[in-house]
């Protein structure tokens, strides 16, 4: 069951103010704007299609104030602390263990970015805290670094709620609960060697932007390491054009045998977006299975034909998926397409995982829901696109 989901909804200038002393509460809304960028951050250099990318945050700077040490456990038991990582560069992000929305970008980014510093990498560390006080056990942290691939990757760190709050307060990371869902600060620090912050981040929700999001640390990252290494990436930072239900789209699938998926209008579709690793959260098994019965009721009843769409950007690798979809013991009866790019989830305007958008024939978005939903109440709103004339 999916307790929550993190919402992220705060530009740099409210955290900036909160580091600076004043007051300042978190949302954790989805679909929010790229945060304003400082002087000084732009004064590093960006270009300017970088700085007018709606989709990326180019850090802001912290003026190398003493990061606050904690000590916390990881997602085996063992205690840590912030200082024991002098030496290195620190990536520190507050993450919710149970988060669908902006938290698995950002640690795909963290991931990425180290290993575009290729073996300079072993010098930088990537911690997260969690920032979930329904799901703070050990077994809650290991859970979402295996889901994501990432059980020897970071360090995922938790503790008692007071421990909790108290290194929540240190970084003025505000977190609640607001109707079963958890909002929290999606900050995301770079701690350089002596532990000095150097630099904020707030990940926007942006799937197509999660390379973007990855070069950009990457570069900071660079300028903080010993002989500044190269960062194997030639990946462009302006605006990346999204793919629309209007776009006529073939996208590779994630069945065993490869081949394509066709999108884009011509007939109404229900279009099911999802990643592997909501199995930690929900019965991925179960809800992917019960698509069948839809595929039935749809060739029935004249509905759109189901599609699912995996978000390959924010998934380990592709065979994850593949080989996910071959152990599930039963056999999908609609296509499952892979984005690899992030593009089709930003065109079709998906805030979350599962997310589940219903397209007229025309391309045009009737409808969109997020979360699961039983069968009859899928069938209720592909009603809507099949009677549409939109």
């Amino acid at each position: 069951m999916n307790r929550s989901r993190a919402r992220v909804a705060l530009s740099a200038t409210v955290l900036l103010g909160a580091l600076a002393g004043l007051a300042g509460l978190a949302g954790c809304s989805t679909g929010t704007p790229a945060s304003p960028q400082s002087a000084s951050s732009a004064s590093a250099g960006p270009g300017a299609a970088a700085m007018d990318n709606p989709n990326l945050d180019l850090g802001s700077t912290l003026g190398e104030r003493p990061a606050p040490d904690f000590r916390l456990q990881n997602q085996f038991g063992q205690a840590m602390s912030l200082s024991q990582f002098r030496g290195k560069v620190v990536m520190l992000a507050f993450e919710d263990s149970e988060c669908t929305t902006v938290c698995p970008l950002t640690t795909q980014s963290m991931l990425e970015a180290k290993q575009l510093l290729g073996a300079a990498g072993d010098k930088v560390q990537l911690l997260g805290i969690d920032a979930n006080p329904d799901a703070t056990s050990v077994a809650d942290v290991l859970a979402y670094s295996r889901a994501h691939g990432l059980v020897n990757q970071w360090d995922f760190l938790t503790g008692s709620p007071a421990q909790l709050k108290s290194a929540w307060s240190l970084y003025h990371i505000a977190v609640q609960i607001q109707q079963g869902q958890i909002d929290h600060t999606p900050a995301l620090f770079v701690i350089d060697q002596q532990g000095r912050e150097r630099k904020l981040y707030l990940t926007q929700m942006a799937y197509s932007s999660v390379g973007q999001s990855a070069h950009v640390l990457a570069d900071e990252l660079s300028t903080l390491l010993p002989g500044h290494p190269k960062v194997a990436s030639q990946e462009s930072l302006a605006s990346i054009a999204v793919q629309s239900p209007t776009a006529r789209l073939t996208l590779p699938s994630a069945g065993i045998q490869g081949g394509t998926v066709a999108l884009g209008p011509g007939q109404p579709r229900l279009v099911m977006f999802f990643a592997t690793w909501l199995s930690e959260v929900s019965d991925l098994k179960s809800e992917l299975v019960s698509g069948n019965a839809y595929v039935a009721a749809a060739r029935r009843d004249g509905l759109p034909q189901l599609v699912a769409v995996d978000e390959r950007v924010v998934e380990p690798s592709a065979q994850t998926v593949r080989s996910y979809l071959r152990n599930l013991g039963t056999s999908l009866d609609y296509p499952v397409a892979l984005d690899t790019t992030g593009r089709v989830a930003d065109g079709y305007g998906v805030q979350d995982q599962p997310w589940f958008v219903l397209v007229s024939a025309s391309g045009k978005i009737i409808w969109s829901h997020d979360g699961w939903l039983p069968l009859p109440a899928l069938e209720s709103a592909a009603k809507r696109a099949a009677t549409s004339k939109g």
